[in-house]
């Protein structure tokens, strides 16, 4: 096993070198200059989230699309992996980690609009789409679709499953000393309760989860931040100044170097939010939309509640509790933010419970869809069953195995889809371009598609 995790360790870090870091954030970049800032459109995105497309082609509503996509982004990510980001590269992860959350807004845009255009409908009536539709349909590039369909089956293991696991397990362990073997047994009832439903049923529990249990958890944060107001200032300076001089945080913090910064913050960043992962865009497809452009910026609010919201404060939070209390070790990511939280009286380690419980849970369903239209993209329907036996076996052995090795080996799985994702993005840049002039910036964003851009038929 340590061999095992040493091995896939190396693999995460040639992976989350500079070329990744460099594709990632360029493609943020360009898609930010050549789109014109949508972040600036993103009130109206959030508005348009929570109105329904009534007549529009697609299973389920705008709102239960995003909602199963934040249940899936919202998770360990923004709890555990803005935690362990602290941990391995300092405090100015946080500062990496929120940046690549606000120019993610724009890659985010892109995959949901790209999702749309190329989106299909199945033999069966419900409508599937995603990356792979977009690099086979819109590129031609078929090979490159069934890659990317495999290493999402294969992230669905890690980033939606095993890692969303080991955290409630752990979790429940350390705050009540809930033996693992039953929290395991505990999150495999509740999903597969949920997940034989399809797509409706997953969407239906996400709407009703994802908004309270986000609004719960910053209402939380907020008032730890509250009582921590004394050191609310120093931790802001303290991550921006550490995000470019890390050697300048001091204590446990020393050695680490602007690439791990960076390259820590970046990792959980895209693990937190997804955006160039291409996994949104998979649910993202089934929306009820009447145009790209629409649903486009409704994905793109998913980034900004994600990142911009949730892991500022949870890295706020973390990062001002380690200034007020000296005696915070900084050994194990895992450990760090359970030792944060626990400071504050009451509040604190329900607080932290409560979160890492829904958040996990509800990423595992998520993923859990993710998974099924790779699988269903690979094979067709009939390995769907087995697939969801296997994903619910997961969740049991990711309770009971080691984080370190399920952290990398997500890690591994978050680049390999990236690679695919971010290509198909920017070479079908001039697709996303057009479409965005035709409804938002010379058109209307009411209009519904004509012909040419309506939904076709599946062939397969």
């Amino acid at each position: 096993m340590q061999q095992l995790n040493q091995f896939v360790e190396t693999a995460s870090s040639y992976l989350w070198g500079w070329p990744m870091i460099i594709l990632l954030l360029g493609t943020h970049i360009y898609l930010t200059l050549r789109l014109k800032f949508p972040q600036r459109h993103i009130f109206k995105a959030i508005r348009l989230s929570v109105r329904k497309d009534k007549g529009s082609t697609g299973d389920v509503s705008q709102f239960g699309a995003l909602a199963t996509a934040l249940a899936a982004t919202i998770g360990t990510g923004n709890i555990i992996g803005v935690s362990t980001a602290v941990a391995m590269g300092g405090p100015g992860a946080v500062l990496w980690c929120w940046l690549t959350g606000v120019l993610g807004i724009s890659t985010k845009y892109a995959e949901g609009l790209l999702a749309i255009k190329y989106r299909v409908k199945a033999p069966s009536g419900k409508m599937i789409g995603g990356p792979m539709y977009a690099l086979e349909r819109g590129l031609g590039w078929k090979w490159m679709a069934i890659l990317f369909a495999i290493f999402t089956a294969l992230a669905s293991f890690g980033i939606g499953n095993t890692v969303q696991a080991n955290a409630i397990s752990t979790t429940a362990y350390n705050s009540y000393h809930i033996s693992p073997y039953l929290t395991g047994a505990v999150i495999c009832v509740l999903t597969a309760t949920v997940i034989l439903g399809g797509v409706k049923s997953i969407a239906r529990v996400c709407g009703l989860l994802v908004p309270f249990m986000a609004v719960f958890y910053v209402l939380g944060c907020l008032y730890i931040l509250y009582i921590n107001s004394d050191y609310l200032w120093p931790a802001i300076k303290l991550i921006t100044v550490s995000a470019f001089e890390p050697k300048a945080a001091g204590g446990g913090f020393v050695g680490t170097t602007i690439m791990m910064t960076a390259r820590y913050g970046i990792a959980r960043g895209l693990f937190s939010n997804e955006s160039g992962l291409g996994s949104a865009p998979i649910v993202a497809a089934a929306a009820q939309t009447r145009n790209p452009v629409r649903q486009a910026l409704v994905s793109s609010s998913g980034t900004f509640w994600d990142t911009v919201v949730i892991c500022a404060v949870t890295g706020l939070v973390v990062v001002s509790s380690i200034i007020a209390y000296p005696d915070i070790t900084f050994d194990n990511g895992g450990t760090l933010v359970k030792d944060c939280f626990g400071k504050i009286p009451f509040v604190g380690t329900p607080l932290l419970t409560f979160g890492m419980l829904t958040f996990a849970f509800s990423t595992i369903l998520g993923w859990c869809y993710y998974g099924e239209r790779a699988v269903e993209y690979l094979s067709g329907e009939k390995w769907l069953t087995v697939y969801r036996v296997c994903y619910i076996i997961a969740i049991f052995i990711g309770s009971v195995v080691g984080l370190t090795l399920v952290w990398n080996f997500a890690d591994c799985m978050n680049a390999l889809m990236a690679i695919p994702n971010l290509l198909s993005l920017l070479l079908l840049t001039g697709v996303i371009v057009a479409e965005t002039r035709k409804y938002l910036w010379e058109g209307d964003i009411e209009t519904h598609m004509d012909d040419d851009d309506a939904t076709q038929p599946s062939q397969s």
